[in-house]
This record gives structure tokens, C-alpha cells and sequence, in this order.
């Protein structure tokens, strides 16, 4: 990794969040020339000064990607971007629609040109498991986020630039979690709420999903979705996981208020339309190569990491069949 990141200058989106700011303390470890850090939120950046211990060569970008002059200035002399920035509260995308059109999709194109126009080097794009078989808008909007970095590869031109995108569950104790809003309830309600106790979701740490999206960085093309394994559990359960042991006096208790709009019972990390020809995989993850039949052009080199006579991947990956509560219990 340190061969990768050592001397490079590296521009996060959303380098404030959850996922961001985890990635930007990792890529600080191996000796970037720069690592960038673009954001809206300008108490989170001092934030993220402090904790970094203001290392000199971290910089900070107030803007937005859906400013596309602010993000050519930002990606000037850039060699590597982890896109991280997004809207993905479900119940606020569905009730501002547009508004996560606006950053999901033409934000995420307004970084695919500069990144272009400014001779990047490799684009990750951090997505969800919510755009497979999506039913709100949120999930929608990511899918067609993946749609445009992955298209971005066939008609780029003679540009260098070579686009990718991750794709995992949720991350625990990151902002906006079920276990952080958990906390605030148990605290100032003395409940904590589930919409449905039979729903189900995938969940990983802040560390893991870091180092599997370096991992993607060390391994991709260019095209390819990283689908990362990893355990599921019921909500019920979590909840009673959850209270055990941060709330062991048994004083909180659950409460059931009913699905909200958009949300899924259960969340798939690979969707029943995605081509089983598509899909390989390793020990980690499974890997979607892209199609190779838009207008003819193979974009897709060979590669080490993949065995492609070995196409036994599933047809779907979803959280109902790989509950692990022993797993989630670790890293809660």
C-alpha cells in the first residue's frame, strides 16, 4: 500500500464523514506527498485538523461537488480520488428527491470531468448495497452513481484516468448509524426504536471498510465493483446486542415504530438483474467486471486477482441468508 499511496497527492470527498475522515487518517500512515480533503462542513475540517494533529501536508477544501469549477481547482495536480461525498440518509432523499439527484448523480459527474480534465490517475467511488434491486431513492441514485463512473471507462478517450466503485453495507458507530442514533435515544429517551424486527442488514467496521477500499485501489483496471463479503443480522438482535452491552440495567427498552419510506426488509450487496457472467470473485469479495459488449469495446484487461474460468458466484447476495450475529456482536 505504501508503494501506492507514498508521494501522491489525494483528494476525499466528503473527507469529513464517517468513511472519509477514517480514510483520511489511514492514507496519512504512508507518506502521501498531499492528502486533500474536500467537504461542506467546515467544523468538521477543524475537527479533522485536531485529530490529524495538523500534519503539514493535509489541506483543506470547503466546496461542494455539485460546484464544478471548485472541483477542478481542488483535483489540480491530483493522482488518486476516493469519492466518498454523498446523500444517503433514506428518509431525506426521499423527501428531497431532487436534492440527491443533484449530489448522488450530477455531482458525481461534475468529479468524473474534472477528474478528466485535470489527468487524474484512479477514481474509487464508495457506494452502497442499497442499488441493488433499489426501491427508494437513495438506492436509485447510487445505482446510477456506479452507471457513471463504470460508463466513464468506455468514453473517456485517450485520457489516463481509470474509473472504479466500491460496494458495502452499513458501517458501524459511523454518523448517521443505527447504533450512533441508538445512543442518542437510549440517552435523552431512555428507548431505542426498530422499524421492523425481522428486517435484516449488513454491517461492517469503520477500519475494515477502509482497508477493503484500499484493497480495490491496490487491485482495480478500471470498471470494475467491488462487492465486499460480509456478515448480516436481524435488527431485533442487534438491538438486544446493542443494549447488553452499553445499556446492561436493562432500564432502556425497545420500541417498534413501522418501516419508514424506502427502506428494504432486506438489503442485497449483488442484484438479481447483475449478469452471473459478470460476476468473479476472490477470498474477500466479489468482483463485477464490466460488460463488454457496449459498442465492442473491451475495456477490461486481464488481471491477476481474478480466475475467469470461475463463475460461481451467486445470483444474489443478500442480508436475509448471511446473518452472523456472532460477527456483528465483535464489532459493535
Amino acid at each position: 500500500m505504501k508503494d501506492l499511496i507514498k508521494d501522491k497527492v489525494i483528494l476525499v470527498t466528503g473527507g469529513t464523514g464517517s468513511i472519509g475522515s477514517q480514510l483520511v487518517l489511514e492514507l496519512l500512515k504512508h507518506e502521501p506527498k498531499q492528502v486533500r480533503v474536500l467537504s461542506r462542513d467546515e467544523g468538521r475540517q477543524h475537527d479533522l485538523v485536531h485529530l490529524t494533529g495538523r500534519p503539514t501536508n493535509l489541506r483543506l477544501f470547503i466546496g461542494d461537488i455539485r460546484d464544478k469549477e471548485r472541483l477542478e481547482r481542488a483535483l489540480s495536480g491530483v493522482d488518486i480520488v476516493f469519492h466518498a461525498a454523498a446523500m444517503k440518509y433514506v428518509p431525506l432523499c426521499e423527501y428531497n428527491p431532487f436534492e440527491a439527484v443533484k449530489t448522488n448523480i450530477i455531482g458525481s459527474q461534475n468529479l468524473i470531468d474534472a477528474a478528466l480534465a485535470c489527468g487524474v490517475e484512479k477514481v474509487v467511488a464508495i457506494s452502497t448495497d442499497k442499488v441493488a434491486n433499489p426501491v427508494g431513492v437513495m438506492g436509485v441514485s447510487k445505482l446510477m452513481m456506479e452507471k457513471l463512473f463504470i460508463n466513464a471507462n468506455y468514453y473517456k478517450g485517450d485520457a489516463k484516468t481509470i474509473f472504479s466503485c466500491v460496494r458495502f453495507g452499513n458501517v458501524t458507530w459511523a454518523r448517521g448509524s443505527v447504533l450512533a442514533h441508538w445512543q442518542r435515544q437510549a440517552t435523552e429517551l431512555g428507548v431505542i426504536s426498530i422499524t421492523d424486527e425481522n428486517m435484516t442488514r449488513f454491517m461492517m467496521s469503520r477500519s475494515d471498510a477502509v482497508t477493503l477500499v484500499l484493497e480495490a485501489l491496490s487491485q482495480m483496471r478500471g470498471g470494475e465493483i467491488f462487492v465486499f463479503k460480509m456478515p448480516a443480522v436481524k435488527i431485533k438482535e442487534l438491538a438486544v446486542m446493542f443494549l447488553e452491552k452499553y445499556f446492561p440495567d436493562g432500564e432502556v427498552k425497545i420500541q417498534k415504530t413501522g418501516r419508514r419510506a424506502g427502506e428494504k426488509l432486506h438489503e442485497e450487496l449483488i442484484g438479481t438483474v447483475t449478469s452471473a457472467d459478470h460476476i468473479f470473485e476472490n477470498d474477500r469479495m466479489f468482483i463485477i467486471r464490466p460488460d463488454l459488449n457496449i459498442y465492442g469495446f473491451d475495456i477490461y484487461p486481464a488481471v491477476d486477482y481474478i480466475d475467469f474460468s470461475k463463475r460461481d458466484a451467486p445470483d444474489e447476495y443478500s442480508s436475509e441468508d448471511h446473518l452472523d450475529a456472532e460477527k456483528i456482536k465483535a464489532i459493535i
